[in-house]
C-alpha cells in the first residue's frame, strides 16, 4: 500500500488551492461559517457550482465522455481534501453524485443524453425520493404506488425527509409497481418533473432551522400524478438493484478532511473560552475526550488512504462504503458535541441569534452555530441507511456473519 503522493498530485493539490482561492469570495466564505447544515441558499450553490463546471471540476467522478475531468483516484480525495480544508461548498449530490451513476449504467441513452448535460450546467436540481413514512432503513416496504396505465404510470402516495425538495426541478424515485414474490422485487425507479400537477411540499421545520429560508426538509406528496413511461429507468420491478447501486455512492464519501478541520476548530473554541478560571482546553477530562476524537480522526484518514490505494488499483469500494458511512458520522457527532460542550452556556441562547435580527448577539460568533450543528447532526446517523443498518452489512459482507 503507498499512502505517498507523487510530484504531480502536490501540483494538481496547488491548482485546486488556487481555483478556491481566486473563487471562494468572502461573501462564501462568511456564509459557510454561519450556515448551520452545509446549505447555502440555492443561488449561491448555482454560482459555486457553475465555477466548478467552468474549470470542468463539477463531476470529479464522471467518465470523460459525459463530462468528467478524468482525474485519478488520488486526485479526487485530494480535490475533496482541499475542499474541506478550505470549508469550500459541497457540491450537491443528489444529481451529480447519486442519480447520475445510476443513469449512466442503468439508464436509457435518451435519458443519458438529455438528463447529464442538465445536471452539469445547473439548469436542473434533484432531490431523492426514497424514504416514506414508516418506511426508513426498511427501504423494502415502501408503498408508495405507480400503476401502469398504458403510456404512463400514475403515482399515488409521498416521500419524507426529502432534502431541499423545495429547490428541485426533478426526484428520483423508488415506488412500488408490483406486490408480487418478495418485497424488493415490485420495486422501480421513475424519474419525475417536480412541477408535474399533484405534487405538494410540505416543509418540516426541525429545532435547528428556526430561520425563514433555512429549512432542508419536506414531504412531499403525490396525488394522481402521471409520470411518462419513458421516465422508467431500466427494467421494471428493477429498482431495487438501482437502488442498492446508488447507496454505495451516497456512503462511500471521505469523511476525514472536514472532521478534521472541525476538530481544530473544537480545540481553538477550547482555548479561548474559560470555565473555572481557566482555559476549557486545560480541563484534563476535556482534554482527554478531544484527544481521543483526534486520534480516532487520524486513524479514519488512514484507512481512507487505504482505501484510496486499494481504489487506485482498480478495486471496487463495495462494503467498505458501509464502514466509512459508520465511522464518519459518529466521529462527526462527537466533534459538535465537543463543540457545543466547549462554548459552554454560550450555546444555550441559540434562538436569539438569527443573523439580521435586530437582538444583540449573546457571546462569540462561533458560539451561534454550536447548538444547531449539534441538534442537526443527529440525522447524520440515520440517513443512508441506519448506522445500525450498516453494521449489519459489514458483519455479513466483511465478517461472514
Amino acid at each position: 500500500m503507498d499512502l505517498s503522493f507523487s510530484s504531480k498530485d502536490n501540483a494538481f493539490r496547488e491548482e485546486v488551492i488556487d481555483f478556491i482561492n481566486t473563487n471562494l469570495t468572502d461573501d462564501l466564505k462568511q456564509k459557510m461559517a454561519d450556515n448551520r447544515n452545509s446549505y447555502l441558499p440555492k443561488e449561491d450553490h448555482v454560482r459555486w457550482q457553475k465555477a466548478l463546471n467552468e474549470k470542468g471540476w463539477l463531476a470529479p467522478d464522471w467518465p470523460v465522455e459525459y463530462g468528467g475531468p478524468g482525474w485519478t483516484t488520488t486526485q479526487k480525495y485530494i480535490f475533496d481534501t482541499e475542499m474541506a480544508n478550505h470549508n469550500a461548498p459541497g457540491i450537491m449530490p443528489f444529481g451529480i453524485k447519486m442519480c447520475a451513476p445510476v443513469l449512466m449504467k442503468f439508464g436509457s441513452q435518451e435519458q443519458k443524453d438529455y438528463y447529464l448535460p442538465r445536471m452539469l450546467s445547473n439548469e436542473d436540481w434533484w432531490c431523492q425520493g426514497y424514504s416514506e413514512p414508516g418506511s426508513g432503513s426498511d427501504l423494502a416496504s415502501l408503498q408508495m404506488k405507480a400503476e401502469d396505465k398504458g403510456d404512463h404510470f400514475l403515482c399515488n402516495g409521498s416521500k419524507i425527509w426529502t432534502t431541499l425538495a423545495q429547490y428541485a426541478d426533478w426526484i428520483f424515485c423508488l415506488v412500488r409497481t408490483s406486490k408480487e414474490g418478495k418485497r424488493q422485487e415490485g420495486i422501480s425507479f421513475l424519474l419525475i418533473d417536480m412541477n408535474t400537477p399533484g405534487i405538494t411540499i410540505d416543509p418540516i421545520y426541525t429545532l435547528d432551522q428556526p430561520i425563514e429560508g433555512a429549512q432542508e426538509i419536506n414531504q412531499v406528496f403525490f396525488q394522481d400524478v402521471v409520470v411518462p413511461k419513458e421516465n422508467l429507468v431500466g427494467e421494471i420491478n428493477k429498482g431495487w438493484t438501482y437502488a442498492k447501486y446508488l447507496l454505495e455512492f451516497e456512503r462511500g464519501n471521505a469523511y476525514a478532511g472536514r472532521l478534521k478541520r472541525g476538530a481544530q476548530k473544537v480545540r481553538a473554541i477550547a482555548a479561548k473560552e474559560v470555565d473555572g478560571g481557566e482555559p476549557v482546553i486545560n480541563n484534563p477530562d476535556f482534554r482527554n475526550k478531544l484527544a481521543k476524537l483526534e486520534v480516532a480522526i487520524q486513524a479514519l484518514e488512514m484507512t481512507e488512504l487505504r482505501i484510496l490505494s486499494k481504489l487506485t488499483s482498480g478495486q471496487n469500494m463495495g462494503p467498505e462504503s458501509s464502514l466509512m458511512k459508520c465511522r464518519g458520522t459518529d466521529l462527526y457527532q462527537e466533534v459538535v458535541e465537543l463543540a457545543l460542550e466547549a462554548v459552554g452556556t454560550y450555546g444555550v441562547p441559540f434562538l436569539p441569534l438569527i443573523p439580521g435580527q435586530n437582538t444583540d448577539p449573546v457571546g462569540p460568533d462561533y458560539a451561534s452555530g454550536a447548538a444547531p450543528r449539534y441538534f442537526n447532526a443527529r440525522k447524520v446517523s440515520i440517513y443512508g441507511g441506519s448506522n445500525e443498518i450498516q453494521r449489519n452489512i459489514m458483519a455479513k459482507l466483511i465478517l461472514g456473519l
